[in-house]
């Protein structure tokens, strides 16, 4: 356990309506720094909307999970340098020559963004991967993954918090911990099969946290994230 670890909190900002998702980031006012915004969210606002929450004062975590030859993944990145990110995904899975392909595009075109490799969704278990007729157990499947993340350069992952202690034994201070799949105690825990609370997280290492519909379902999203970081920080 890591009691003193530094750990920061990032909302998933996973509402459809535009101004919705304005209105509750504004207010949380300053306690929130951290903004993720996946797929959905981009394929329906697209650049505009980053430039927008970057104006807001906050960080911007664009989870588009980028997974292609690694000619157009290096390129997609070439291009997405343009907009106010901060950190930016990929699949770990789309092999060692796409992950360095990445990391040449991201030091050459925006030296300052942190690429996160994606190892196992917090939606898979060991049942789906047998599913694909991949044989490692989840907690295998990221180690291995992380393995081709090192050796390509990155220096961030997403994964599940039940995988960090065992990656920070293996790889050191190599990678910055992304962990979904994060729920307040009392939360439901929805599509997410590998979860723990904040505190939890942070005892086991996790750099940062994603939480998405416990802030933003809650009756006072400002309270949410308060109560959040206060857990972070004891």
């Amino acid at each position: 356990m890591q009691r003193n670890h530094s750990c920061q909190l990032i909302l998933a900002l996973d509402i459809e309506d535009k101004k919705e998702a304005i209105d509750l980031v504004n207010s949380t006012g300053d306690q929130l720094e951290w903004i993720k915004v996946g797929l959905q969210m981009f394929t329906k606002y697209g650049p505009d909307y980053i430039h927008e929450l970057s104006n807001l004062g906050k960080k911007i975590f664009l989870d588009l999970k980028l997974h292609d030859i690694p000619n157009t993944v290096a390129k997609a990145i070439e291009s997405l340098s343009a907009l106010p990110i901060d950190m930016l995904t990929l699949h770990t899975c789309g092999g060692l020559e796409m992950m360095q392909w990445a990391v040449k595009a991201q030091e050459n075109s925006k030296p300052d963004l942190q690429l996160l490799g994606v190892t196992v969704l917090t939606s898979m278990d060991d049942n789906g991967l047998r599913q694909m007729d991949i044989r490692q157990s989840a907690a295998e499947r990221v180690v291995h993954l992380a393995g081709l993340a090192q050796e390509a350069g990155m220096s961030g992952l997403v994964c599940s918090t039940h995988e960090v202690v065992a990656l920070k034994e293996k790889f050191g201070k190599q990678f910055k911990l992304v962990t979904p799949g994060v729920r307040p105690a009392g939360s439901a825990t929805g599509d997410q099969k590998r979860i723990m609370t904040p505190g939890q997280a942070r005892e086991a290492g996790s750099d940062y946290i994603v939480v998405g519909r416990p802030i933003i379902q809650a009756a006072n999203p400002a309270e949410a994230v308060a109560s959040i970081t206060k857990e972070l920080t004891q």
